[in-house]
């Protein structure tokens, strides 16, 4: 449990049903019964690698039931899911018909927190969240303080919270999943970079989607950070229900009003956390130290300064930390340049709202996309974009959803539509967006879908698109 004292007192002999193995799952689990919960664990799956698993927490003495996530079990007095089930499962409705409460892993780690626990600055959005975030880490870095990037970036909220180190304030990913599941969570200052359809398969409708990430603001104590340019954001700082004092901090990539934080000449500048806001502007950094300076990603950045200036960072660690900051693979990556054509990877781009800020980074474009549209529809992406494009590839099963919008909005564009699904397809989707590019034009992999059609994740896919570019490479030198 680490160095932090937790009470066990609230959780000795209760009854605590774990819905879900995994990443998040198997630690909740593990928590609960070190404090000495009576902890079960109910999974849908019963496969190798669940057993696997359940046999690794039956030893430590956690009742497991594989193959059987519907069933509430006898005793239960509340349920900790893992973020990724859907709020219309039967185990859910029998809690609620129970009158048990359902948490997810971020509400138990808030819950958790102990006396004086680090504040958290937490960032949702439907795009630009890890970047954000870590953008926002490395500030807070460069300011001197004791930080770390978790949440739904990969690092586990439990452990930040239970574990040895100590943290002066935490960077925080959530998903709209995982705030679902979070009612009591209060944080500093949050931000929502963005609103655009996405998982509603999850959430059943765009309203549900909205609510769940509108969440973030709920008890913000200093700052409620808006994109300008989406006022769907700004609606949810409008609705929730905030600390007395605390401020709506719109961020916008022009020229800054008073409570904004903006660009001015290739300037990100603060007019929301200075001394006369009406007639006053701090220099942040500089367009060129943000890296890659996509317009997108310069938002990220401004979300990210406004952040860390709620917290109190001074404007020098702002540029600093944005200095130092690099970005993960897949995300408008660059991976070579091959006789006079740039190739770049946004595997990461996996909804259509993603692919639209990747495909206004450049032009003309070479666009390879398709793959698992997730209930997508391409027409307004592909007419926002028709006019950058030279030529278009397309992959994956639900391809036909973007060939067809490309012959509706630019039916002037080729379009090579590669009917395979192997992870091969790849190479000959390179090949192919080669031959349709000119010097100049680049190759952009920002593929509007999800990957498990054909790979097990976005990660794998861009690194077949890099590995498919270096070949090319090769053959070309």
């Amino acid at each position: 449990m680490g160095s932090r004292e937790v009470s066990n007192q609230d959780w000795q002999g209760k009854h605590v049903t774990v819905a879900g193995l995994g990443v998040s799952g198997i630690p909740a689990a593990k928590v609960l019964h070190g404090l000495g919960a009576v902890v079960t664990v109910v999974n849908d799956g019963d496969d190798e690698r669940s057993r696997t698993q359940a046999a690794e927490l039956e030893a430590q003495g956690i009742a497991v039931r594989l193959g059987d996530g519907a069933t509430l079990p006898e005793s239960t007095e509340l349920i900790v899911t893992a973020p990724g089930w859907q709020p219309d499962k039967p185990l859910f409705t029998a809690a609620a018909e129970a009158g048990v409460p359902v948490w997810g892993d971020v509400e138990l780690a808030w819950r958790l927190r102990g006396p004086g626990a680090a504040p958290w600055l937490a960032v949702t959005g439907t795009n630009g969240k890890t970047t954000t975030v870590r953008m926002l880490a490395s500030i807070l870095q460069a300011a001197g303080l004791r930080t770390a990037a978790v949440g739904n970036i990969g690092v586990s909220l439990l452990d930040a919270v239970l574990g040895d180190e100590e943290y002066d304030v935490l960077a925080v990913e959530l998903s709209s999943y995982q705030l679902h599941w979070a009612p009591s969570l209060r944080a500093h200052s949050a931000a929502v970079l963005n609103l655009a359809p996405d998982h509603l398969d999850w959430h059943g409708s765009m309203a549900a989607y909205v609510a769940d990430k509108g969440r973030v603001y709920e008890g913000n104590r200093v700052a409620c950070v808006y994109n300008a340019a989406d006022p769907a954001t700004e609606d949810l700082v409008r609705e929730a229900d905030v600390e007395e004092g605390c401020r709506a901090i719109g961020f916008t990539l022009n020229t800054p009003g008073p409570s904004q934080l903006g660009v001015v000449d290739g300037i990100l500048v603060d007019r929301a956390f200075v001394a006369n806001r009406q007639k006053q502007a701090q220099e942040l950094a500089e367009v060129k130290d943000i890296d890659p300076p996509a317009p997108h990603n310069i938002a990220n950045a401004l979300a990210a300064a406004a952040l860390a200036r709620a917290f109190g960072v001074e404007p020098a660690a702002v540029r600093d930390g944005l200095r130092a900051f690099r970005p993960d693979p897949h995300r408008i990556e660059h991976v070579a340049n091959i006789d006079g054509v740039a190739y770049v990877d946004d595997s990461k781009a996996t909804n259509t709202h993603a692919a639209e800020a990747s495909l206004a980074a450049y032009d003309p474009i070479v666009w390879i996309a398709g793959g698992l549209a997730k209930g997508a529809t391409f027409d307004e992406l592909v007419t926002g974009a028709a006019g950058r494009l030279r030529g278009a590839v397309l992959i994956g099963r639900d391809r036909e959803l973007i060939r067809e919008a490309l012959t509706r909005h630019a039916p002037e564009v080729p379009v090579v539509d590669l009917d395979r699904t192997d992870t091969g397809a790849m190479s000959e989707a390179v090949r192919e967006a080669a031959r349709l590019a000119r010097p100049g034009d680049t190759v952009l992999m920002a593929p509007a879908c999800a990957s498990m059609d054909m790979f097990v994740n976005y990660n794998k896919r861009g690194e077949a698109f890099a590995d498919a570019v270096r070949a090319l490479a090769a053959e070309s030198a």
